[in-house]
């Protein structure tokens, strides 16, 4: 059977050719489609249908897994691998331990660096990480510490090693573990951090974790934690920052965030913050101290692993509108005001400090017609679809 093409009428033609390349299209993106649209169709439904993972702590429990190098863990924090410290200040706190004998402490702050980040490392010191500035101009105390694994370059290891022993003597903040600082060993950092804050820094009222490349406006974020100690009932299992609700696990093998199913096999991840960046009260931070040593630490994506723990002692976490996700906030007068992290801020921290803590910004908000002016500015800024991974549009209205 022949079809006559010449029976065709031009509207037919245009049919025909416009389902073909709809066909090709998607035939080409399905892997895409299929990731980006029915993953997160099924890790929603699950999240809040389901809604429920007590499987995590029979899944992750350290009972479960077996090790096949027992002098790798350690006989006190069972499971936890007890990677030496290279580089260590036990005194940072005020005393040699984390009792509340020792000085308080508002804030405990990690900086997540890599080893060869000396720049940004100098200009967080300089800026938004500077302990005496805090001290002067806010009235309080922070310690700041880095934390680092060694150089994954053998090569480049030594000198690189040799460069952080002389910075270290030079401004006493390296904290630095004995594992490659890799991708892959970012749960490796988040243990670091907890157990090195329950021995030493214990009496700090809150715990920060953050990137390099991320802008923390500390004069903002003092303000706010100072709020919630003021309130009546105290703050008790906090955990705030960016949420993260029902993500799926990524299953493309060519992602660095691809988690495979024998590692993870369910839809949807538990609630996290963004790793970039988030704050935890202190009884928080002594809760996932004690859940790592009761779970296996195999998740090596991060801020999903915190996820996994917190989750495990109760803990969930609050969204906070001014926490950025992972990108970068628009610059204005009338976002600093409100602002507590900002992600991507690799090599413009120096200006956008000296731009955030001029004096004149905390008055660009002030009057009813200033309110309005600024409220209309962030709704320009922060209700179009390319600011969806900083602050929501709702952060226009507080």
């Amino acid at each position: 059977m022949f079809m006559n093409f010449r029976r065709i009428s031009k509207c037919q033609c245009m049919q025909l050719l416009t389902t073909g390349l709809l066909l090709s299209v998607v035939m080409i993106c399905w892997k895409d489609l299929d990731h980006h649209v029915v993953s997160h169709m099924r890790s929603y439904t699950y999240r809040y249908l389901v809604n429920s993972y007590n499987f995590l702590n029979s899944s992750y429990a350290l009972t479960s897994i077996h090790h096949n190098k027992k002098d790798e863990v350690s006989d006190v924090d069972a499971g936890f691998v007890n990677y030496p410290y290279l580089i260590n200040q036990p005194g940072k706190c005020g005393g040699g331990g984390g009792d509340r004998k020792s000085q308080d402490v508002l804030l405990l702050l990690f900086v997540k660096s890599s080893p060869e980040n000396f720049e940004r490392r100098q200009a967080i010191r300089d800026t938004w990480g500077n302990e005496s500035f805090i001290w002067t101009e806010l009235g309080a105390r922070v310690r700041m510490v880095f934390a680092l694994g060694v150089h994954p370059d053998v090569r480049r290891r030594s000198r690189v090693q040799s460069e952080l022993m002389q910075e270290d003597r030079a401004h006493g903040d390296l904290i630095q573990q004995n594992f490659l600082d890799t991708f892959h060993n970012l749960t490796s950092k988040l243990l670091l951090q907890f157990h090195w804050g329950h021995k030493y820094c214990r009496q700090a009222r809150f715990l920060m974790s953050a990137d390099d490349d991320i802008f923390v406006h500390l004069p903002n974020l003092v303000k706010y934690l100072r709020q919630l100690l003021s309130t009546e009932s105290g703050v008790k299992d906090l955990w705030v920052g960016h949420v993260h609700r029902g993500a799926p696990p990524v299953r493309r093998k060519d992602s660095k965030y691809h988690v495979p199913h024998d590692l993870y096999p369910w839809p949807s991840y538990p609630d996290y913050t963004s790793g970039s960046g988030y704050v935890v009260s202190g009884d928080v931070a002594a809760k996932i101290y004690h859940a790592t040593l009761l779970l296996n630490s195999s998740m090596y994506i991060d801020d999903v692993f915190m996820g996994i723990c917190a989750t495990a002692v109760g803990v969930y976490p609050q969204e906070h509108v001014y926490f950025s996700g992972e990108g970068k906030t628009p610059y204005h007068p009338c976002i600093y005001n409100h602002m507590i992290t900002s992600h991507g801020h690799a090599t413009d921290v120096r200006t956008l400090w000296q731009a955030a803590t001029d004096p004149t910004v905390s008055g660009n908000s002030r009057g009813f017609v200033s309110h309005l002016y600024c409220t209309a500015v962030r709704v320009a800024l922060l209700c179009l679809p390319y600011y969806q991974n900083t602050y929501s549009c709702m952060a226009a209205f507080t």
